[in-house]
């Protein structure tokens, strides 16, 4: 936490979604094809900064990063659904996991 009250943060984009992060968070997201206990660098950084020393970039900020290391892949919870029409015995029963990946912040630069 800065001297004004703010803590650095940045909104970073992986996978086709964007996560707000700060130092030391765990966040759940798609697969990212980097192995359990790697350490790995996204350089897709939208905004960072603290307060008004924000940084946004048009589409990323140049020379920003965050150092993220993946902790276990994990799945969500079953989504199922089904498909139904009365008196043509029509009948489909589907069920969907999504694969994803815990990744823990360790560091913002920017």
């Amino acid at each position: 936490m800065s001297p004004r009250g703010f803590t650095m943060y940045a909104i970073i984009q992986i996978a086709g979604h964007q996560h707000k992060v700060k130092e030391n968070d765990v966040i759940l997201t798609d697969l990212t094809g980097h192995d359990i206990s790697k350490e790995f660098k996204c350089e897709d950084v939208i905004a960072v900064g603290e307060g008004e020393s924000l940084k946004v970039g048009a589409p990323f900020v140049k020379g920003a990063s965050v150092s993220l290391k993946v902790l276990e892949d994990t799945r969500s919870p079953k989504i199922s659904g089904m498909h139904y029409k009365k008196r043509k015995g029509i009948r489909r029963h589907w069920g969907h996991r999504q694969d994803l990946q815990k990744l823990q912040v360790l560091k913002i630069q920017g």
